[in-house]
């Protein structure tokens, strides 16, 4: 049983990271459709590797520097994999009309003028956002956005279906998670997602969590009615929309707690 789940954990791990993994563990089409419960978990590795460079070069580095080293190494620890997702998904819905122009915009792997100004307005934002916050709280925001933000992107896994499913393309990525997640799954990406919550105070609790549901909610039911669905690049951008919107929402968590603090000193 132990064993099963550390494979499927192992499975998420090398499907979203560049990590090696242990040779014993297998690999199979079943075995990725599971192992999506443990999607919010590899967030948490994500994020902790994160916030543990911004700590470092925060040492001996101005804050513009230790915030976009954070970035390059959870960038580079993923393989860009999802903000690939996100600039093709601006590609697809940016220049196509109907379904199957999305679709086949999105499947081409050459980025054009609406990922590449996708892909500048979210890495810029999410930039300024982990810059305007404070040293000690740039980690904490780390840790909270991955997970949480890659269980926004599984939940489009339990509510849509995967549009290629009946499509003759092998080379999807997503196409292995077209297995809808069952009920005890999503609770276990949930613990896993929201757990980081816990490191929040109250209301900064209750600005991130509105919010998240509010961009998933929106993203599933563009993409429904977009395109009948998910892909992966729509999970991808889902991940980068619900990321960004933490990092919002703690920024004005942030600053209505620093005016609450100055107006009960006066």
């Amino acid at each position: 049983m132990i064993r099963h789940e550390l494979e499927l954990f192992f499975n998420a791990l090398r499907f979203f990271t560049r990590l090696p993994i242990p040779r014993w563990v297998g690999h199979s089409t079943d075995l990725l459709n599971h192992s999506a419960r443990y999607f919010p978990l590899v967030g948490w590795l994500v994020g902790m590797t994160g916030a543990a460079v911004f700590w470092l070069a925060s040492l001996a580095l101005p804050p513009t520097l230790a915030v976009a080293l954070s970035m390059v190494a959870t960038i580079s620890l993923t393989g860009a994999f999802h903000e690939d997702g996100f600039g093709d998904a601006c590609d697809g819905f940016g220049g196509g009309w109907a379904r199957e122009q999305i679709l086949a915009i999105m499947k081409d792997s050459r980025i054009g003028a609406y990922g590449t100004i996708g892909l500048v307005a979210i890495l810029g934002i999410k930039f300024l956002a982990l810059l305007e916050m404070g040293d000690g709280t740039v980690p904490v925001a780390l840790v909270v956005a991955h997970p949480l933000s890659r269980f926004a992107s599984t939940t489009l896994i339990r509510m849509l279906d995967y549009v290629r499913e009946h499509q003759p393309d092998e080379t999807a990525r997503a196409k292995p998670l077209a297995h809808r997640l069952s009920r005890s799954e999503l609770a276990i990406a949930a613990l896993f997602g929201c757990a980081p919550l816990l490191l929040l105070t109250g209301l900064e609790a209750l600005g991130v969590i509105p919010l998240v549901a509010i961009v998933t909610f929106c993203a599933a039911r563009y993409f429904r009615r977009r395109i009948g669905g998910y892909t992966g690049d729509c999970l991808g951008a889902t991940q980068q929309l619900t990321e960004v919107a933490i990092y919002i929402a703690l920024n004005f968590a942030w600053l209505f707690e620093e005016a609450e603090d100055l107006s009960s000193s006066i």
